[in-house]
């Protein structure tokens, strides 16, 4: 028997998204200096309280935010390494390139990293430094999806979560402060690649 729709659920999850996305859009448009729990309540159609419960606090919200434009980023590097079954560098490589092109034109980020006053900066720590939203999820994201890819079985957590830490450590440093054009990048971080994952597949 099909289960009947949980309706509570359903409307909490269409909150979230709404939330998200008026957030998001004030961020791009406006900054995160003009984001403010009252503001994004009203045009959500929501009391202050209940965008309380159901998100938290200002910083909760900016999580939030960034951790909704991490997924999509995971997707796009998940269908990349699909792309290239074969060959496991060929697929990081592409996941890379995917990354640096699409945060090219990334409105939130462009709209985080541009941001010249006090207020705007506070998205930066959690987009940057801080071990979640972005940089522990995608180290997470990245090792798992790796190794469900390229039947990895036999490698050791210890041997592929510091490789793919390293690399998702380097394209994040590409994205968040590019020195110079996409290819040369990308072929930074192969030749990095190359050399920490030939001594592991050789023993595959």
């Amino acid at each position: 028997m099909a289960t009947a729709p949980n309706f509570q659920s359903d409307m909490r999850r269409l909150l979230r998204e709404r939330v998200i996305e008026t957030a998001r859009g004030l961020v791009c448009t406006e900054g995160w200096g003009a984001v403010n729990m009252s503001r994004v309540a009203k045009e959500v159609g929501v009391s202050r309280p209940v965008l309380y419960k159901e998100i938290g606090t200002k910083q909760d919200l900016a999580d939030v935010v960034i951790a909704n434009e991490v997924d999509v980023f995971l997707i796009g590097i998940a269908e990349q390494l699909a792309a290239h079954p074969d060959d496991v560098i060929a697929g990081l490589i592409a996941a890379v390139e995917f990354t640096l092109r699409s945060g090219a034109d990334n409105m939130l980020l462009k709209a985080v990293l541009s941001g010249r006053s006090a207020p705007d900066t506070a998205l930066l720590p959690a987009l940057m430094t801080e071990p979640e939203p972005v940089l522990g999820r995608a180290i997470a994201a990245v090792t798992a999806a790796v190794r469900a890819q390229y039947d990895l079985a036999s490698v050791g957590e210890e041997e592929l979560a510091p490789i793919a830490e390293t690399v998702v450590r380097l394209a994040l440093s590409h994205l968040f402060q590019p020195t110079g054009p996409v290819e040369r990048a990308l072929e930074q971080i192969r030749v990095v690649a190359v050399g920490l994952f030939e001594p592991v597949l050789s023993e595959v």
